[in-house]
């Protein structure tokens, strides 16, 4: 659709032939500041040989495609939808050594429980549309490895390439917690969620849980803590001959972060569990429904600018071949 940001600007076109009209009044009247007049722009146009100055037909053309560029036409495309508005969820995985435990059961073979946090972790990321996800891996200590955006790709890229003691084999749960608080400041108009998966309890780190508990809770941020691992014995263990020597979740601490925080414990055994739990999440943290869209604006005010010039320029040259014509 073709539209006019300033369409009362055209009340100005017939402004030349206004001036033109009470010339003889203005040249009466004692002028102390001599402003340009548009007649002026009669020397780029043949000579009109009247007795009264009219506005010529070149000066009413550049006139009206002057008038035309200031009432700003633009060109409006159709409406986009946009996504809709929505949440800000910051992801904190474990990367410490227990979390190569191979006792979870995953399309028919055990393998070790951040392969399966990965897997599902991957397609609850890419559902996320409306979203903007930040991911931050820990063990010894915690670090951002993606800030909140809404590039899903980048950030299942960098968990997929997350590994097992990238940042220490212990496990820093008030760190990361910590980490997200700070990272989530700078958020003031969010709703700002956290999911925190680990299979361990706190043991390392510059920040115990519950400090980093009551930041979070001044904060405002709502965490969503996981316990991920079987509490049987199966699969392999790199950290023992025998099978997994089952969890070591501290649930207590876990259930007491997400209940402090108004958010909610959950427990993933196996890999049908922790989809149920993303699932779970939708209901608990809904999207808004309500539909936004806009129209992309294309200005077209520089085409009647380029006409004003071309025009001018052809007039330039008519005016000196004719001199040239005159004096030969």
């Amino acid at each position: 659709m073709f539209e006019f940001s300033w369409p009362w600007f055209f009340l100005l076109l017939p402004l030349p032939w206004i001036m033109v009209k009470f010339k003889p009044i203005q040249q009466a009247t004692p002028q102390r500041l001599r402003m340009p007049s548009f007649a002026s722009l009669s020397s780029l146009a043949p000579k009109i040989t009247q007795h009264q100055r009219k506005v010529s037909w070149l000066e009413a053309l550049i006139w009206l495609l002057l008038v035309v560029a200031v009432a700003n036409p633009q060109w409006l495309d159709d409406p986009v939808a946009l996504p809709n508005e929505g949440r800000d969820i910051m992801l904190a995985v474990d990367l410490s050594g227990s979390m190569n435990e191979q006792d979870m059961e995953y399309q028919g073979r055990y393998v070790d429980r951040l392969s399966v946090v990965k897997a599902v972790l991957s397609d609850f990321i890419k559902q996320r549309q409306g979203d903007r996800l930040g991911l931050i891996l820990f063990g010894d200590t915690a670090f951002l490895q993606t800030p909140l955006t809404r590039d899903l790709s980048t950030v299942s890229q960098m968990l997929t390439e997350a590994q097992i003691g990238l940042v220490g084999r212990a496990t820093a749960i008030g760190d990361a917690l910590g980490l997200a608080v700070k990272r989530f400041s700078q958020k003031q108009d969010s709703n700002r969620i956290l999911i925190l998966l680990t299979d361990g309890q706190n043991t390392a780190g510059n920040l115990k849980p519950e400090e980093a508990l009551i930041l979070a809770r001044e904060e405002g941020i709502k965490v969503y803590t996981v316990g991920v691992g079987s509490d049987g014995r199966g699969g392999f263990s790199l950290f023992g001959m025998g099978g997994s020597g089952g969890s070591s979740i501290d649930e207590a601490t876990l259930k007491h972060i997400a209940t402090e925080t108004g958010g909610s414990y959950f427990r993933a055994k196996d890999v049908s569990g922790l989809q149920q739990i993303y699932q779970e999440l939708d209901q608990l943290e809904p999207i808004s429904d309500e539909a936004q869209t806009f129209r992309p604006q294309v200005a077209l005010f520089y085409w009647p600018l380029l006409a004003v010039l071309t025009l001018l320029m052809l007039s330039i040259l008519i005016k000196a071949l004719r001199g040239l014509k005159q004096e030969a």
